[in-house]
């Protein structure tokens, strides 16, 4: 693969790291409140479900990595449609030369942490759609041959089948103390938690057209 020149990539926080991911993620599975809200938002990062680890942000800790990522280029707003409401984007592959799978798999390596190809490929569908394993692993390498990889691949472990692989947007790694990997879901489970995300995502959509709504009869 050709070598793109790109910006330095940014050292991310654990907050940061999973608010972009989030963005990501939603822009793919509910485009519909894609942008998002500062409520939609919080609720996506503090999901029980395709999360590792499970975090309980509040607004304000979500509000400071928005600033902090909007710095570093990563995160836009928007205003207007019928909304005065402040929104946010992602502008992860504006400021990079990420296609959609590539940028589909960066956010799962931000939301769930190292995983494997396989791993990768059964998280990945409502996100971007993979023929196969190959593609899957051809995405992968292209992620970690730019003249600054985003990826980097991890020792494999005693017993591993296939090698984990880790996003480089919060530095890179200590080789020798990664976490060890979690079993792979069942895909049963997967479209499980998927099913609940996209219930969670909406509940908090509800509510804040329910608050709007009784603030505008109040007022």
């Amino acid at each position: 693969m050709e070598t793109q020149e790109q910006a330095s990539l940014p050292l991310l926080s654990a907050e940061e790291l999973r608010v972009l991911g989030s963005l990501i993620e939603k822009s793919r599975t509910t485009p519909d409140y894609y942008p998002m809200t500062l409520n939609g938002l919080t609720a996506a990062c503090n999901q029980k479900t395709s999360r590792n680890p499970v975090v309980e942000y509040d607004e304000q800790t979500v509000v400071m990595a928005l600033d902090d990522l909007k710095m570093k280029g990563l995160v836009g707003t928007v205003t207007g449609g019928g909304s005065r409401t402040l929104k946010y984007r992602h502008t992860l592959a504006v400021k990079y030369p990420l296609d959609l799978a590539e940028t589909a798999l960066l956010g799962l390596l931000l939301l769930r942490g190292p995983q494997t190809p396989g791993e990768l490929k059964t998280n990945s569908g409502r996100m971007f759609e993979f023929e196969n394993l190959d593609e899957v692993n051809k995405v992968l390498e292209a992620l970690a041959g730019y003249e600054l990889p985003f990826v980097v691949q991890l020792p494999r472990r005693p017993g591993q089948k296939e090698a984990r692989f880790m996003h480089l947007l919060g530095g890179m790694p200590d080789m020798e103390n990664v976490d060890l990997p979690e079993e792979p879901a069942r895909k049963s489970v997967n479209e499980m938690e998927a099913r609940l995300a996209k219930v969670e995502q909406e509940l908090a959509e509800l509510k804040e057209s329910v608050d709007k709504l009784l603030k505008e009869l109040l007022g």
